[in-house]
């Protein structure tokens, strides 16, 4: 194995482990701020309960795909990311409009990048 190689190897590998954990932080302040919503308040307030709820699952289920080392084969990840990237941002989106939110509309958008930056590393 040649450097360069080793050294895309701990890039991907870093990179990997990078979004993994955007996933995870971002799956724990959304669903804490969905927790936050009163369940039978304002159709807003519904939409932010209901793109936390989305946003907690897809970046758990996104997280669970880096981290366990399963068969997914490139383009399977990269669909995985992709929609993660998605969601956070629609959720980031949702988030802005609601005062004090703010913590989890920042971790939806570094998670975003996060998978973005990962996608780069992918072929």
């Amino acid at each position: 194995m040649t450097t360069t190689t080793q050294q895309e190897l701990f890039r991907f590998l870093e990179d990997r482990f990078a979004c993994a954990q955007a996933c995870t932080e971002t799956a724990r302040a959304c669903a804490l701020r969905a927790s936050m919503v009163d369940p039978d308040g304002t159709e807003e307030q519904e939409l932010l309960r209901r793109k936390g709820i989305m946003c907690a699952e897809v970046c758990d289920a996104t997280c669970r795909v880096l981290s366990e080392d399963n068969h997914l084969d490139e383009a399977g990840i990269r669909v995985q990311l992709e929609w993660c990237r998605s969601v956070c941002l629609e959720c980031a989106q949702v988030m802005d409009r609601h005062p004090g939110a703010e913590a989890a509309a920042k971790a939806c958008r570094e998670c975003a990048q996060a998978c973005t930056d990962f996608m780069a590393t992918l072929h």
